[in-house]
């Protein structure tokens, strides 16, 4: 997939870019989605396990030297026990604001800044690299389009596939509607899963996130949730 060096939650802010206008809407629902992405890649890397349902560090002196994903196990480690649902939400800005940055930083973003009336000071963010984004949004469809195998996708982009559709946000709705859209998520959750360590705190996030992101109406298949 294209942007494959950008950690997940990164390639999940692109994905709320719209190539055609260069913008992206900063709403409360895709911060959760940066954020559940993050979480993601922690239970991916197995720096996250689940507890009954909490979430809760593997290891006290491990890293990822990603600024953003660090951040957020750093945060775990230090506050109240959570579940899964909560840490979608759980100052999820400030994940958004740390992965924006990096992609600012990265030069995937540029930072423009306006005055709204001429006179309060804003800045906007507008996509740099147009095309990547397009490439990325294309390959998402491509992976929950369901023509390449389920167990051939790399367990990354079948995330980064599960966690789009959950929230709506950068592919289109279409090939996760019908019976054979719910099926191809389910295979593309279970792909999210098939490392053993993981597989118990993945189903539990990716059932969470469907509630915690999703657009009205859109739900997990029973069979996601674990």
């Amino acid at each position: 997939m294209p942007n494959g060096s950008l950690s997940l939650p990164a390639r999940l802010c692109l994905l709320a870019w719209d190539p055609a206008g260069s913008t992206a809407t900063d709403t409360a629902r895709v911060q959760h989605l940066v954020r559940a992405g993050a979480l993601t890649e922690l239970v991916q890397r197995g720096l996250l396990t689940d507890d009954e349902g909490i979430a809760t560090p593997a290891d006290l002196d491990s890293g990822t030297g990603d600024a953003v994903l660090d951040g957020l196990l750093e945060l775990v480690r230090e506050s109240l026990p959570h579940r899964w649902r909560t840490w979608v939400r759980l100052h999820a800005r400030v994940t958004f604001d740390a992965v924006r940055e990096q992609l600012v930083a990265e030069g995937h973003l540029r930072a423009e800044r306006r005055r709204v009336l001429g006179v309060f000071p804003s800045v906007e963010y507008v996509l740099a690299r147009e095309a990547a984004t397009r490439a990325l949004r294309e390959e998402a469809r491509r992976v929950l389009e369901g023509s390449q195998p389920a167990g051939e996708v790399s367990e990354r982009d079948a995330a980064l596939a599960v966690l789009a559709a959950a929230a709506g946000l950068g592919v289109p709705g279409g090939p996760v509607s019908g019976v054979r859209g719910r099926e191809r998520i389910t295979e593309l959750t279970r792909r999210c899963v098939s490392a053993a360590s993981a597989a118990p705190g993945m189903r539990k996030i990716v059932g969470e996130v469907w509630d915690a992101v999703s657009d009205e109406g859109a739900r997990a298949p029973a069979s996601a949730r674990g």
